[in-house]
Formats: C-alpha cells, sequence, structure tokens
C-alpha cells in the first residue's frame, strides 16, 4: 500500500493518521503534501478546533526511509534540498497553523518522526512509546527542526545527549523534563489526546491562536518587544465578541459559548 495520510473529524478535531505499512510509518513528500494541505483546510474551516497527529498500527513514524535516502545520496545538492524543505514546509505549517495541533505517539517517534512530534503544540505518549534522534548512527544531522525544538526545550547538555548519543530516550524521562505532556496506558494515547483536544475546544479560538502565535515570538526579541506584542493581542481579544460571552459566562457560572 502506498503512504498516505488518513484524516478524519472526531467533532471538532481533525485527526491525522500517517499510514505507510510497508516501512514502520516512515515519513515521505506524498506525506508532506497531504499534511500542509488537510492543516490550510482545517484553518480555513471553524468547525475545526484542534489537530492531532498519531500513526496507523501502534506506531508513530519511524523516520526517514534509509532505503529512499540511500538513492538520494546519487541526487544533485538542490534535488536533495528540495526534499528536505518539503518537510520544513509541513514543519513550518504546523508551528503557523493558528490551531492547536497534538500528537499522539504510540510506539516509535524516530528521526525525523520525533521532530513531527516535537514541532506539535503538546505530546501526550503511551509510557512503552519509543523517542529517538537515531541521525548521527548513520552519519547524518537532524532535520525537521529537532535540533530547534530541543535547543528551544532543554538544557544544552541534554539536548546535546539526545542529539549525539542517538540512543533511545526514555518517555518517563522526557515527561519529567517536560517536553511531554501527558503519559498514556498502551494503547490509549490517542484516546487520551482526543479527550485534551476536547479541552481545548472549549476555549476561545482567538485566544489560543493568539496564544500560540506570542509563545512561538518569545524567544525572537527582547522583553520589551513582547510586551508591545502581548499589549496588542490582549486589546484585538478583548475587543472579540468571545471576550464577552467568556466575562458573562464566568458571572452567570456557565459554561461559555464560544465562536
Amino acid at each position: 500500500m502506498p503512504a498516505q495520510l488518513k484524516s478524519a473529524s472526531h467533532d471538532h478535531t481533525l485527526v491525522l493518521t500517517i499510514s505507510n505499512p510497508q516501512s514502520r510509518n516512515a515519513l515521505d513528500p506524498d506525506i508532506y503534501a497531504a499534511g500542509v494541505e488537510a492543516l490550510n483546510g482545517a484553518e480555513r474551516n471553524r468547525d475545526i478546533r484542534s489537530v492531532i497527529i498519531t500513526g496507523a498500527n501502534g506506531m508513530f513514524s519511524s523516520g526517514g526511509n534509509l532505503h529512499r535516502l540511500q538513492a538520494r545520496r546519487q541526487e544533485s545538492a538542490e534535488e536533495q534540498a528540495r526534499g528536505v524543505n518539503a518537510l520544513h514546509g509541513w514543519i513550518d505549517t504546523i508551528r503557523n497553523f493558528p490551531k492547536p495541533v497534538i500528537a499522539a505517539v504510540e510506539g516509535p517517534a524516530a528521526g525525523a518522526g520525533f521532530s513531527l512530534a516535537l514541532a506539535c503544540d503538546f505530546i501526550v505518549a503511551s509510557r512503552d512509546a519509543v523517542f529517538v534522534m537515531a541521525y548521527a548512527r548513520v552519519g547524518l544531522s537532524p532535520d525537521g527542526g529537532g535540533t530547534w525544538s530541543l535547543a528551544n526545550t532543554l538544557p544544552r547538555q541534554l539536548a546535546m545527549e539526545i542529539l549525539m548519543g542517538a540512543d533511545k530516550v526514555d518517555v518517563q524521562r522526557l515527561h519529567t523534563l517536560g517536553v511531554i505532556n501527558r503519559l498514556s496506558q498502551p494503547g490509549q494515547a490517542l484516546d487520551d489526546a482526543l479527550t485534551f483536544a476536547a479541552t481545548l475546544n472549549q476555549r476561545a479560538p482567538n485566544a489560543l491562536a493568539s496564544i500560540k502565535e506570542l509563545v512561538g515570538e518569545a524567544s525572537g526579541h527582547g522583553l520589551h518587544r513582547h510586551l508591545d506584542l502581548e499589549r496588542d493581542q490582549f486589546v484585538r481579544n478583548l475587543s472579540h465578541a468571545n471576550s464577552g460571552e467568556g466575562i458573562t459566562a464566568f458571572f452567570e457560572k456557565r459554561t461559555p459559548r464560544y465562536q
């Protein structure tokens, strides 16, 4: 069966499932393109308030297909760069997508699969999931934003250990370090991610979009500039109908109905 990215809706959550059974859900350009298309559609769809990315058959993703990478060594540098840029286009789309994105991880999240999970806003992982940045084992450096994500999440020494050591990282350790948000029993990561998404879906979409944008911008400038950005977002959201609904619902002790 060809590699594909399956799509299904669960209430207000879109679930994207990586399916490439012949290579443990390895990623390829067709999946990247489908991921970008799916998120662009979900951004326009007001009924979709969150997205979950997961893998079929109890496996998140084994990352890059080494057989395909071996063949690509014969390509020009420009052709190789285009392939990497296709992955990076999906990663960039996830980061700039204005709605929450959750990775639901069972089994391996290796190489680019690990980078993909890190690009999401939240990670819900099975207690027997396997996270590994194995690039250095085959003479490669990471792609998919893996070095950026780890360097901005962990102390330098820990990021170096994960990237250069190229060994499996215990999920409990990643949870303790704050990389993983929630641990699930084996086979329950998607269900737990859907429950988490249902909570996020109750929040005001415009407020979540502002929070995601502000967090994404936080490392790019100093506090003074960031305070200006927070001010502008706050004023924009205070003028939004959802803030009126939220404040009124608080006083009336009821659940707000955000649009």
